[in-house]
């Protein structure tokens, strides 16, 4: 977190601020001024470690912004501590590849679930309705976070979500889902096969047909939630898929007529 030299300016200028506290504790706090200087100056270590500039750092506690709970956010309090270049501490919560894994698992963005039909506007009753993803738009994903030690030493961890299943909620009982459990699993890196020209009459891998029209000036709901797989690996061979998968849904109004025909 700090060179000696970057603590040295951090304490001159706010020594409470080490602390991961709001600065608020009434009448105590240029007693813990007075304290954290004498820490560094001629504590704990002499002069802020300057003279060892470039063999190490100072760890420090970092808040984790996206927590939202105030207490627990500010929970640790313990003052930055000198560790050597390319060494790790022992202490809870050091960072590790398994932390820089969730770190890079919240800041993977995944788009937005949405369709490709055929047709491609009003459905029509009894005749399927196929269903897909865009293979280029969704698509293996990956984040890598890591952290410079030091001394040639660096960890690191990527994370990577991969689309594994769409489940589809057609709007109405009145409609079959293709397969029925209406979840199309992901096969040979794709959800779904785009729709080719004479197909209309078959079953499609995944896909709706409805079996009543929709209100007039009205639709039917097809909801899709798509599922992505969460894994990652470490630079020290750890690695899982203990990471939570994520499903994001989306809904389109999806317009069915029927064709009247006369013998």
């Amino acid at each position: 977190m700090y060179s000696p030299k970057q603590l040295k300016k951090k304490v001159e200028d706010s020594p409470y601020s080490l602390t991961g506290r709001q600065p608020d504790n009434g009448g105590i706090k240029q007693e813990v001024d007075t304290d954290i200087r004498h820490k560094y100056t001629e504590g704990d270590y002499k002069d802020f470690n300057l003279k060892k500039e470039g063999e190490g750092k100072f760890w420090a506690a970092v808040p984790n912004p996206d927590e939202p709970n105030a207490a627990k956010r500010q929970s640790c309090t313990r003052l930055p501590f000198w560790v050597k270049n390319g060494e790790r501490p022992d202490v809870e919560n050091a960072i590790s590849p398994r932390i820089l894994s969730q770190l890079a698992f919240a800041r993977v963005r995944v788009p937005e679930t949405e369709l490709a039909l055929n047709p491609a506007g009003r459905q029509t009753v009894n005749l399927p309705t196929w269903v897909w993803l865009d293979a280029d738009r969704y698509r293996k994903l990956s984040v890598t976070a890591s952290v410079d030690l030091g001394g040639g030493e660096k960890i690191w961890a990527t994370t990577t979500v991969t689309p594994a299943a769409l489940r589809l909620s057609p709007g109405t009982q009145e409609a079959t889902t293709y397969p029925s459990s209406g979840e199309c699993r992901a096969e040979d890196g794709r959800i779904g096969v785009p729709y080719r020209k004479g197909s209309g009459k078959k079953k499609p891998p995944c896909g709706v047909t409805y079996l009543r029209a929709a209100a007039e000036g009205a639709g039917y709901p097809l909801k899709a939630t798509l599922t992505w797989k969460a894994s990652w690996e470490g630079s020290d061979g750890t690695g899982d898929e203990s990471l939570p998968d994520g499903e994001y849904a989306g809904t389109r109004q999806v317009s069915v007529q029927e064709i009247q025909s006369v013998n």
